[in-house]
């Protein structure tokens, strides 16, 4: 009996190593012998870098960048396989590093994204891969891109820093300096959303407030993304809004794909290529996944579906333990997992729950476990 073990964190309670570890000591008590391996799973989010390290016995890098307000900070990135590195743009640009009171997007920038790109460059790394998620900008990239060499140059042909502020600015564009070695390489870019550059589902009005932005600042971005827009299709003929990401964090997912040629890629498709998930399923009789909380949304573009599809496409079955279910939990059943396990197992209030999460993830699996042994035995 092989088990494969692939859960997601379940959001400030437990880490998908506890989790592993949870249901290893669970399958031994209840399978006595029984073969385990358990691989830590995030879907392009927090904990992406850490998990495909992790998997693929890579290591991490630190080095010193400027954070969102252009202050000097350090951030880590991962790299593996010798030619592989994987970056998580909140590492350098993320929202947390923002204070509250100082949240305002036409002031962040996506400079020290940038510099996590170039040091991978400069230190041979040709096949990046990039999560986007979590960050505090809202600049079109810019400033990413100017770190990697990318002019952006005012109607009087001085250079603009590259915050948000500056997007309204943007008078010409001199890729002619961007740095040699993004002809050679390979971007793929975790996104898991859809939105145009601009508009009313593009990156300022979709994501603007959570940022900090207030109704008059989101409309000033606005303005200025279109204008950043317009001078991207006229001196690069690229019309960002017809790439569909292209407003994912803040922009940068135009700035990528337009001066770097980067693809766009589901967040857990891509961790799952990275580990090499397909062929850890050979020879195994059953997959465990889930999440803190499952619902309508964790069929689209999340842990448990993506588990769930491979294994279907594989013939393994999968099941997935869960801290709790939301509306439309059960549409992950089309996504290749058979069945949901709740913690909870009576009632009790979120504190609670949170409070004794390891107790109550190890009771889901010893029941889980327990409930395979009786289907073994059935005539």
């Amino acid at each position: 009996m092989r088990f494969l073990f692939a859960s997601d964190s379940f959001k400030g309670t437990l880490s998908s190593d506890q989790i592993i570890r949870l249901l290893t000591d669970s399958a031994n008590r209840i399978f006595p012998g029984c073969e385990t391996m358990g691989v830590p799973i995030a879907d392009g989010g927090e904990g992406t870098v850490d998990a495909v390290i992790a998997v693929t016995k890579g290591e991490m890098r630190r080095i010193p960048v400027h954070g969102p307000l252009m202050e000097e900070t350090e951030a880590s990135y991962g790299v593996f396989h010798s030619d592989s590195a994987i970056i998580e743009m909140a590492a350098a640009s993320g929202l947390p590093m923002v204070p509250v009171e100082k949240r305002n997007p036409l002031h962040t920038t996506t400079f020290g994204t940038g510099e996590l790109i170039k040091d991978a460059l400069d230190a041979g790394y040709r096949k990046l891969s990039i999560a986007i998620g979590g960050s505090a900008t809202n600049d079109g990239g810019m400033g990413a891109m100017r770190a990697l060499g990318v002019r952006f140059l005012d109607e009087d042909g001085k250079e603009l820093e590259g915050f948000g502020a500056d997007l309204a600015r943007v008078a010409d564009i001199d890729v002619s300096g961007i740095h040699p070695a993004v002809a050679e390489a390979e971007i793929t870019v975790m996104c898991d959303v859809n939105n145009p550059l601009t508009g009313p589902e593009g990156a300022t009005y979709t994501f603007g407030k959570q940022k900090g932005g207030t109704p008059e600042i989101l409309d000033e971005l606005e303005a200025g993304m279109k204008q950043y827009a317009a001078v991207i299709e006229k001196k690069l003929g690229k019309d960002v809004d017809k790439i569909a990401g292209a407003g994912a964090a803040g922009g940068l997912g135009a700035a990528l794909c337009v001066f770097l040629h980067a693809e766009l890629k589901s967040g857990i498709e891509t961790v799952l290529d990275l580990i090499d998930f397909d062929h850890l399923l050979d020879g195994t009789d059953l997959v465990i996944t889930g999440e803190g909380r499952i619902d309508w949304q964790s069929a689209f573009g999340k842990v448990p579906s993506g588990i769930g599809m491979r294994c279907r496409k594989k013939g393994v079955p999968a099941v997935a333990i869960v801290g709790g279910m939301g509306n439309g939990a059960e549409k992950i059943y089309e996504f290749g997992v058979e069945s949901i396990i709740p913690t909870i197992n009576g009632a009790m209030d979120i504190t609670e729950a949170l409070d004794r999460a390891e107790e109550l993830y190890a009771n889901a699996a010893d029941r889980l476990f327990r409930m395979i042994r009786v289907g073994m035995n059935m005539k």
